[in-house]
């Protein structure tokens, strides 16, 4: 009788754990289901020189698996005409805390997604939602130890998303952009 009580206890745990587990993943599912889509839109970017640079940017964010995924692609117009491309892809999954989500951006020998490793010069990054704004945070440590962390909120707003960019170099302001990204 002993045992099957503690079968029966050891179900129960099992059970109300998946059922935590597939509610906070719904939960998930619903913030971000509002951001999904692809969005465009141009604006100038300023640096800590004061110079600004035009530059076209998009974003696509879209639902996966196991969480979503951020796609976003900026051309930037130099004076002599070129234009130079840059695309990055993150996929977030859920972590212990609620509205905070870990990228997985590569994968450990045993197929599992990790984060990339900032004191070998990679990115560490996460996002969160807040109300109507998903945040996607990057964080690097530079060679001589100091630090830059980049911070994308995007708002939901009518027709789209407002975009407030920056990055901040040991405590610097080295690069802001605010604009608005059209739904497509």
């Amino acid at each position: 009788m002993r045992v099957s009580r503690q079968l029966t206890s050891g179900c129960a745990v099992a059970l109300t754990a998946a059922f935590l587990v597939v509610w906070a993943a719904q939960a998930m599912a619903g913030d971000i289901a509002r951001f999904v889509g692809s969005y465009a839109g141009s604006a100038e970017v300023s640096s800590a020189d004061g110079s600004s640079q035009k530059r076209d940017m998009s974003v696509k964010i879209s639902k996966t698996k196991q969480g979503f995924e951020v796609y976003w692609k900026t051309s930037t117009y130099r004076p002599d005409g070129s234009t130079k491309e840059k695309a990055y892809t993150v996929e977030f999954v859920p972590s212990d805390r609620g509205d905070v989500f870990s990228s997985a951006m590569k994968r450990n020998v045993f197929g599992h997604d990790v984060q990339l490793d900032p004191m070998k010069g990679e990115p560490y990054v996460w996002s969160r939602i807040d109300g109507d704004t998903l945040s996607v945070y990057s964080l690097f440590v530079t060679e001589d130890g100091g630090y830059e962390i980049q911070q994308f909120n995007r708002t939901l707003t009518e027709g789209g998303l407002d975009l407030d960019y920056k990055s901040v170099r040991n405590g610097e302001v080295q690069r802001t952009v605010s604009t608005f990204l059209k739904a497509q």
